[in-house]
């Protein structure tokens, strides 16, 4: 399965490693340094925050934070540890330092035999990492609470870009596409791209909805209630139905902009709901990596039901 990650930093890196030929080092670690920026490199107890993708020689993406909008930090563990050897996953990073961007093929079957664990069945032989230093901390004397303030102080800046960043997300989002949406008091902003002709929910109703959630920042899609839409953006999970989402509108069982933008369409209704994450996911983001904090998100919905709510029965002792 294919993946295209359209990313400047990471399409720069690439290319410069393709003028070099992969190194090998102890345990089958193959490298290209793309850039050694001159840093004092990573040592035990240092931490790093990286910018990474990880891809399988099958050619399918396992992560990346680009995706997410966040750098990862990166612990340098002592090689006392035991199950760390010469070649592995720390081994890589004590490779780099601040500034420093380089090319990694973790060799799989050294892994296996030199754990004892079983080889992963994502690969064949290597998985790859494209890795940026964005920032180095260093341990030396430090205590574990001083160099871990460091690190948060730092990662709060982060998510404070993210937070700065979104509304001019949003705006290029729209420019780029050339949609004229509406937008509400809140900061929703809705298109309806095909008018339902059935009657519209009232607070307390249950609805049926298909839809696909897209990151604005990516443009990858995140969630579907569709198996063809699942399948082409490779995240279809066998294990869940898909199938339109039932709920009830209006009673904070939904997001605020689904609450909000459902209860603005007809029955039948196909819309485009832009959603800043003050009305998605907020400051925190989703809590599983996939949504992180500050992100506007895309929702296509389509309001395939709409079930009536039963008034409540009159009380039988009232006079």
């Amino acid at each position: 399965m294919k993946k295209s990650l359209l990313i400047l930093g990471l399409a720069v890196l690439v290319l410069t490693g393709a003028c070099q030929q992969f190194k090998t080092d102890e345990g089958g670690l193959q490298y290209k340094i793309a850039k050694d920026n001159g840093q004092p490199k990573a040592q035990s107890g240092d931490l790093l925050s990286v910018e990474m993708t990880v891809t399988t020689d099958r050619d399918s993406v396992l992560s990346s934070t680009y995706k997410i909008g966040l750098p990862q930090i990166i612990n340098i563990a002592p090689d006392t540890i035991p199950g760390l050897y010469a070649g592995d996953y720390n081994s890589m990073f004590k490779m780099l330092g601040e500034g420093d961007s380089a090319v990694f093929k973790l060799d799989l079957d050294t892994m296996a035999a030199k754990t004892m664990q079983p080889k992963p069945e994502f690969a064949d032989k290597f998985v790859t990492f494209n890795v940026k230093v964005n920032k180095h901390f260093k341990k030396g004397e430090l205590t574990d609470s001083a160099l871990y303030a460091e690190v948060n102080t730092y990662f709060d800046g982060e998510i404070e870009k993210l937070k700065l960043a979104e509304e001019s997300k949003i705006d290029n989002y729209i420019k780029k596409n050339n949609l004229e949406p509406t937008k509400t008091a809140s900061g929703l902003q809705y298109i309806i791209t095909e008018e339902g002709t059935g009657e519209k929910p009232a607070a307390g109703d249950t609805v049926q909805v298909n839809y696909t959630g897209t990151l604005i920042s990516s443009g990858e899609v995140f969630d579907t209630s569709i198996k063809e839409v699942a399948e082409k953006s490779n995240i279809y999970n066998a294990m869940r139905p898909y199938e339109p989402a039932k709920f009830a509108i209006g009673v904070r069982q939904v997001i605020p902009g689904w609450d909000e933008g459902l209860l603005l369409m007809a029955k039948g209704s196909k819309a485009k709901l832009i959603v800043p994450s003050e009305l998605g996911y907020g400051e925190r983001g989703d809590g599983r990596g996939v949504i992180p904090p500050f992100a506007p998100l895309i929702f296509d919905v389509e309001l395939v039901d709409v079930l009536k709510s039963k008034p409540a029965e009159q009380d039988s002792t009232a006079n």
